[in-house]
């Protein structure tokens, strides 16, 4: 098992990861920067470096810093969490380097699976269904462009191959639109990634987001845990998340997953991994693949027992999995609210002093936080504050339990969007189960 982890985030993925370190006795080093002194996780951490200013990129983001930290401390390996560097390429060699093991799948890995375009491309070779599409970047030639188009047949988006987060891509529904919305998107994404790559796609006009989450040890060991459904989005930005996903064709189900196994297989993946998907009419059809944990990774530890971050430090430290995949069974059903630190009408950043905090409780009820009362939000990073996350026998339980946890949760001092939750978990049609990616979009716009 590694003796020391170097945990290189912040909030509350760095406490969930500090959480799972000290179960298996693994000692840990807390960096954060100069606004961060406060953060739970750095009090708890059996040490802490502070590695620079507020600035991400003079802190989270500033890699021979980190690297610095884990010399200073003696560690013997480095957590990316989710965000910041966790998906960049360039950490992960340089961590590999310096002699540490970086928590997370091998560079090359998250390169290939990082630029979209390689990324279909060893879907489409390893036999995960994709959205018809340019099959590769895109060139010059307008009539081209325009043969490529008629071919997929519109609306069609063009998307930035270095893109993510909802940025970079553009839908196009008319011939008259598209060689212009090729150039700007091409140009957006050379200033905003530094790659202005684009590829096109066929544009599903009221499909679903359902992922899938996998674990791989290297050594040949590759499960999946079934999936998720992450359709309440805002900018391209999930809100709320379920597993597993309602309502889904139980053929279609059992194929893409047995796919996501061989593709981890085919592309010889290591660690916690998700692939991203767009369901529509009872089809998958493959858009990317998150080389780390996500966000919403406990709807899955909620509904098949498996610990994914011990897992990942399990994986790290050379061990195989602790478990097969006949030993994953679905239990019951989980939600996840994200808990920002925003105004829930305007969406507006609320940094501040947070003067009282009590997590809901009771049966599974459980809140990932690294809120107490006293802590100052500072105004530097991602909203999120926490997760709430609700856990029940059937998808209404679970539900009931989700607008249970949410009456009971308090935040004073700053505002969240906790309202806009308790609004979403009493809605019909969320209710019913299986709502598109553009509903919450709409729901909000009237």
């Amino acid at each position: 098992m590694l003796d020391k982890v170097l945990i290189a985030n912040r909030g509350e993925i760095a406490l969930r990861i500090l959480r799972a370190c000290k179960e298996l006795g693994i000692k840990t080093v807390a960096v954060h920067s100069k606004a961060d002194r406060e953060l739970m996780h750095v009090r708890l951490a059996d040490e802490a470096v502070c590695i620079g200013p507020a600035s991400s990129a003079q802190s989270y983001l500033n890699i021979p810093s980190l690297i610095s930290a884990a010399e200073v401390t003696d560690a013997s390996a480095i957590h990316p969490g989710y965000g910041f560097l966790s998906e960049n390429a360039d950490f992960a060699e340089q961590v590999e380097r310096s002699g540490f093991t970086f928590i997370g799948p091998r560079a090359e890995t998250i390169r290939l699976m990082g630029d979209k375009v390689s990324a279909i491309e060893a879907m489409k070779k390893a036999g995960v269904p994709t959205v018809p599409g340019s099959d590769g970047p895109l060139g010059d030639d307008e009539g081209e462009l325009l043969a490529t188009a008629r071919r997929i047949g519109y609306p069609v988006i063009i998307k930035a191959a270095a893109g993510g987060g909802g940025r970079g891509m553009r839908v196009v529904h008319t011939e008259a639109h598209l060689i212009s919305a090729v150039t700007v998107t091409r140009t957006e994404a050379h200033s905003a990634f530094g790659d202005g790559t684009v590829y096109m796609e066929k544009f599903l006009e009221k499909p679903r987001h359902v992922e899938v989450q996998v674990l791989a040890d290297g050594q040949g060991n590759t499960i999946h845990l079934y999936d998720r459904d992450c359709s309440l989005q805002r900018r391209h930005q999930k809100v709320l998340e379920e597993a597993p996903a309602p309502g889904l064709d139980p053929d279609a189900r059992a194929k893409v997953l047995e796919a996501c196994r061989e593709a981890c297989v085919e592309i010889g993946y290591r660690g916690a991994g998700t692939f991203e998907f767009l369901y529509e009419d009872g089809e998958f059809f493959f858009i990317e693949m998150n080389t780390r944990v996500q966000v919403e990774h406990p709807v899955t530890e909620m509904v098949t027992g498996v610990d994914i971050v011990r897992e990942q430090l399990r994986i790290a430290s050379g061990l195989p999995l602790s478990i097969r995949q006949e030993d994953v069974e679905l239990n019951g059903h989980a939600f996840e609210c994200r808990i920002n630190a925003e105004d829930p009408r305007t969406f507006m950043p609320s940094p501040g002093k947070v003067t009282l905090y009590h997590p809901p409780g009771g049966l599974g009820v459980r809140m990932d936080s690294h809120l107490y009362t006293g802590y100052t939000v500072p105004p530097h990073y991602d909203s999120l504050i926490g997760k709430l996350i609700t856990w029940g026998a059937d998808r209404e339980t679970s539900l009931t339990r989700m607008r249970n946890a949410l009456d009971e949760l308090l935040v004073e001092g700053i505002k969240t969007n906790t309202d806009l939750h308790k609004d979403l978990v009493r809605d019909g049609y969320f209710q019913q189960g299986g709502v598109n990616i553009h509903y919450l979009e709409k729901k909000l716009a009237q």
